[in-house]
């Protein structure tokens, strides 16, 4: 089973997006996969906030910063990736990326080969804002592809609104 969460910065969605692996999960390992690149201060705090918001619940923790279809998990897993959107730009802005997120769509489709269940974390950073320089704009417009064709192959798709789940397809509760 593959669940796309998305929601706005402080949603609740990463809460959410644990929770609902736990429950989904059951005696299966769950691996928690961590795409923000450790870099800087506010980098650092959040990651150690997600850390925190772990603790107790079994996650084992792989750092994938990039080309996700190289990653290897144990099979029938459950598999948590946290974030899509950091994924997105690190594969679009590191050196040896992949530009137009074909390489995480192959990356999700190689762990739902080996997963019993995939949660995705992703950003709703799509309203407002007016015109965006080109590097900017491109990297909205790759996100909003690979939501589309995730949401396209998903089991599920929850928007996470100030802590309240809203489903656009599926149906799945905590």
């Amino acid at each position: 089973m593959m669940i796309l969460v998305i929601g706005g910065a402080a949603s609740g969605k990463s809460e959410y997006a644990e929770n609902l692996l736990c429950r989904l999960s059951g005696d299966a390992p769950k691996i928690y996969v961590a795409a923000m690149e450790p870099r800087g201060a506010e980098a650092a705090a959040r990651i150690a906030k997600h850390r925190r918001a772990r603790t107790g619940k079994g996650f084992t923790t792989l750092e994938r910063f990039t080309n996700l279809s190289g990653l290897r998990v144990p099979d029938g897993s459950a598999v948590l990736l946290e974030d899509l959107g950091n994924l997105c730009a690190n594969e679009m802005f590191s050196p040896g990326g992949s530009r137009d997120g074909a390489e995480i769509l192959r990356g999700l489709e190689a762990l739902r080969g080996q997963c019993a269940h995939v949660v995705i974390v992703s950003n709703e950073i799509f309203r407002g804002g007016a015109a965006y320089p080109g590097e900017t704009l491109q990297y909205l417009r790759t996100l909003a592809r690979l939501h589309r064709e995730i949401a396209a192959t998903a089991d599920g798709v929850c928007e996470v609104v100030c802590g309240i789940p809203v489903y656009h397809k599926g149906r799945l509760s905590l």
